[in-house]
């Protein structure tokens, strides 16, 4: 299961050091923002490349861009707010883990036994050979004590899928053949350094890397790094067809990056995008912000007033849900069975239910219809139809619609959403719409 506090507000993300942290945290709050953790993946530090701001890859706390940490992180967490960081399954060249990792031995090597060094994009990173025990266990202690231990509730465990397939491992496995397990092997140190820590119950990580054996480590995937945009194939759009994908292999807790994270090709992130995809945010497992890699190109949860408030209305309404959304997890966790559901899960009988890969459920008895154009004020839904026919209401305005096709209103804020009338969550799911304006 998340940890509780995952469901009392979003997870902002945000860059800078701890007083721009701390200004920010307040001002959101001023405008009513529910949060429940800042995420500062720079807290290790930053390495600035063509690509955008990326990070410095040594896991370990920079107190010169972020001073006063450890302090800070108490005194949010005071006030119910967590923090979050970032880490993977690498080390930067010719830093202090790098360093001590190729003094003990504990790194991938080349075809000519030296520690391999992975281009990342002008810089390199060693891989951390998990095939070693020796290594696997150092590595734990490196995010217990740099990660757990210094505070931190949760972080992006990012990455895993490079392995290049011509590195020689420790245990004489060929790279090709360890390449699919890798990501697993990353979430399995992740799920042991917190269980031995004794907070399995307070920490989350989540992953964009996965394979057959991840579903038992992981207990949270995301949607990697989209575009900042509307494309099919890697904007908005994907996320919904990625977390559907996910369900049917036993991956049933999925959110994504709110707003997108690739920024290049002129691409920059637009005001309507970042509360389209908040919208949706909202009847997902999680609500997390992410900059992207330019944060400067990009619209932010805080550019203005406006968006602030569409956000606290949008985070008051991802609280509303909390013990709707506990119960739906709670079933994943018991049965497999995922919060975001394609609609053939319930609807079998109905052979369109196994094409729309753009709506879903959330649980049994929400429908969640995003909106996935720019500029799209309305959008077409399918309210399938079950044994006996199920009747649908719209979570806004009450209406109660028989199953079939329909178009909706989807003012901006007002994603179309339903939910079943014959569910036994009708007391709180007919409130939900005047919470968002409480």
């Amino acid at each position: 299961m998340l940890p509780a506090w995952v469901h009392d507000g979003v997870i902002l993300g945000m860059q800078g050091g701890t007083d721009v942290c701390e200004a920010r945290l307040r001002r959101a709050t001023a405008r009513g923002v529910p949060v429940a953790g800042v995420r500062a993946q720079d807290w290790e530090g930053i390495n600035i490349t063509s690509f955008g701001q990326r990070l410095r890859w040594n896991w370990e706390w920079d107190p010169d861009r972020y001073p006063g940490l450890p302090a800070a992180i108490d005194r949010w967490r005071s006030l119910g707010v967590r923090f979050l960081g970032y880490a993977n399954p690498y080390v930067a060249a010719d830093k202090p883990l790098w360093n001590e990792a190729s003094a003990r031995g504990f790194l991938a090597r080349d075809a000519n036994g030296n520690d391999y060094r992975l281009d990342f994009g002008e810089f390199d990173a060693g891989i951390v050979d998990f095939t070693n025990p020796e290594a696997f266990e150092w590595y734990k202690g490196v995010i217990r004590r740099n990660l757990l231990d210094f505070g931190l509730s949760g972080w992006m465990a990012d990455f895993g899928e490079y392995l290049p397939t011509d590195a020689v491992l420790h245990d004489g496995t060929p790279a090709m053949l360890a390449h699919n397990p890798w990501p697993a092997m990353w979430a399995r140190l992740c799920y042991e350094a917190v269980a031995e820590a004794g907070k399995a119950d307070d920490i989350v990580y989540f992953m964009r890397a996965g394979a057959a054996g991840s579903q038992r480590w992981c207990p949270t995937m995301w949607a990697g790094d989209q575009n900042v945009d509307w494309s099919e194939d890697d904007g908005l759009p994907s996320v919904i067809t990625a977390a559907l994908s996910l369900s049917v292999c036993g991956h049933g807790v999925h959110h994504s990056d709110i707003g997108g994270y690739t920024t290049l090709f002129g691409m920059r992130r637009t005001k309507e995008l970042l509360l389209r995809w908040a919208e949706f945010a909202a009847f997902t497992p999680m609500m997390r912000t992410h900059e992207g890699n330019r944060p400067a190109d990009n619209w932010q949860f805080d550019t203005d007033d406006d968006t602030l408030d569409a956000l606290a209305r949008l985070g008051r309404l991802f609280v509303a849900l909390k013990p709707y959304r506990q119960a739906v997890l709670a079933e994943n966790t018991r049965d497999g069975v995922a919060a975001m559901r394609p609609l053939f899960f319930h609807y079998e009988n109905e052979a369109a239910s196994f094409s729309i890969k753009d709506q879903y459920l959330f649980g049994r008895d929400l429908l969640v219809a995003p909106v996935i154009e720019e500029g799209a004020v309305s959008r077409a839904v399918h309210l399938p139809a079950g044994e006996p026919v199920d009747e649908w209401v719209h979570l806004w305005t009450a209406r109660r619609y028989a199953a079939g096709d329909v178009v909706v209103d989807a003012p901006l804020g007002k994603p179309p959403v339903f939910w079943r009338a014959a569910t036994a969550w009708s007391d709180l799911f007919s409130i939900l719409g005047d919470t968002i304006n409480t």
